[in-house]
């Protein structure tokens, strides 16, 4: 397994994800929007067929949809695959990652926290069939829990964000362990699902003894970081080449103007896509790459 394709419970990530942007880091100057390329016509698979007559009206109105939103289409993602790279399992310690292992040209993104509500995002992602993954603190989305019934009726899930984002590192096993129960009962009572999958704040604690019980004894099967985090106008990568990689999964926040110098959530999230076409990768959905638990 190569140095990215880490997956597993230990030490040493932490300073990398903590140098990183997290949940609450200041964005950095605003950059000029570059436009979006138009994505390249998929070949197939590469059997000469022609397309189905009803194929230019798709493109057309897929065309459509994103041109409403000023960006290009993005290439789709490949199919899942039917050997899911990461594995969880109901008992022992869960796994840590930040990336999946694969050789698809895709990434995953994240939204965390829920502070920001717009109704545009939601149709937003109605239109141009992005997946993403919540993870939601049960604090900041009580309030309106239902504005992400919306979200998780277009096949995005709702993850683990602890009740009110603390530094876990600071806490002791039995605080710990009440962030994650709590925001996983409240979470699994409002969305009919339980979580599988926890991101603790910051990233902080992810790699430790202490947090890893406490996430199995509350239900989630791995802790989820991050790669990237999205900022304004572009992302702050872990990498020194500055580059996604394959399987890379990106940090977004449920953010608004008052925290985007004035921008706008759906505005944030065009960027955002605009930076990953600009490196020719598609979006896929998390949820595809992970064998959860069977039963």
């Amino acid at each position: 397994m190569t140095n990215r394709a880490r997956i597993g419970y230990g030490a040493g990530a932490l300073a990398v994800l903590l140098a990183a942007s997290g949940c609450g880091s200041s964005a950095p100057a605003a950059k000029s929007p570059v436009p979006v390329q138009p994505a390249a016509a998929s070949s197939g698979a590469g059997s000469g067929a022609s397309a189905p007559a009803s194929a230019p009206a798709q493109d057309t109105a897929g065309t459509a949809a994103w041109a409403k939103w000023g960006l290009q289409p993005m290439a789709k993602a490949p199919a899942p695959p039917a050997d899911k790279p990461i594995k969880l399992t109901r008992t022992g310690a869960v796994p840590v990652f930040s990336e999946v292992p694969t050789q698809d040209k895709v990434v995953f993104i994240t939204i965390d926290d829920g502070a920001e509500k717009d109704p545009k995002f939601v149709q937003m992602l109605t239109d141009l069939k992005v997946p993403i993954t919540m993870f939601l603190t049960k604090d900041i989305v009580k309030n309106n829990y239902g504005y992400f019934k919306e979200l998780q009726a277009l096949g995005n899930t709702v993850q683990n964000h602890t009740v009110n984002h603390p530094v876990m590192s600071k806490l002791s096993a039995a605080q710990q362990k009440t962030q994650i129960c709590d925001d996983q009962t409240a979470l699994t009572e409002q969305y009919g699902t339980a979580p599988y999958l926890f991101r603790p704040p910051y990233g902080d604690g992810a790699n430790t003894p202490t947090l890893n019980t406490s996430v199995q004894e509350c239900g989630p099967r791995a802790i989820v970081l991050w790669r990237e985090s999205m900022q304004i106008h572009d992302m702050q990568y872990q990498a020194a080449d500055k580059k996604l990689k394959n399987g890379d999964i990106i940090l977004a926040h449920f953010r608004g103007p008052s925290d985007l110098k004035g921008e706008t959530m759906t505005q944030m999230f065009g960027e955002l896509l605009a930076r990953i076409q600009e490196q020719g990768f598609a979006v896929a959905r998390l949820d595809d790459y992970i064998a959860k638990p069977a039963g």
